[in-house]
């Protein structure tokens, strides 16, 4: 079974949408004055947060349904990379020679993936 470029582009724009979950949990996070069920449904960035992550989901499925998922779950690794990008941006966390070296570690991996496949 091949994985049709969609299917790789449908993981791509996941990783993306879902990154954000994490920027808007951390961002509620840091909102919350207690941890009752109530504060925690009331808050619209945890919110926010879920619903990136509930909607990145559907293009992950919609994805996997016509490739290979030994391709395809790896690349929502990817998320990590825009995560780190975000966490920069939105709230000044630095980027180390360490992350560097995670980061490039994981579209290292992600690159090994799409190899093995285009042998095929």
């Amino acid at each position: 079974m091949n994985t049709p470029v969609t299917s790789v582009l449908l993981v791509l724009v996941a990783s993306f949408i879902g990154s954000f979950g994490a920027v808007f949990l951390k961002s509620g996070s840091a909102h919350l004055r207690s941890t009752s069920i109530l504060t925690l449904l009331l808050n619209w960035r945890l919110g926010l947060g879920v619903f990136f992550f509930v909607f990145s989901s559907i293009f992950f499925i919609v994805a996997i349904r016509q490739g290979e998922l030994s391709v395809l779950y790896p690349m929502v690794s990817l998320s990590y990379v825009w995560t780190t990008l975000w966490s920069r941006l939105f709230f000044g966390e630095p980027l180390t020679r360490e992350k560097f070296a995670g980061l490039a570690m994981i579209l290292v991996g992600i690159f090994c993936l799409g190899l093995g496949t285009a042998s095929h």
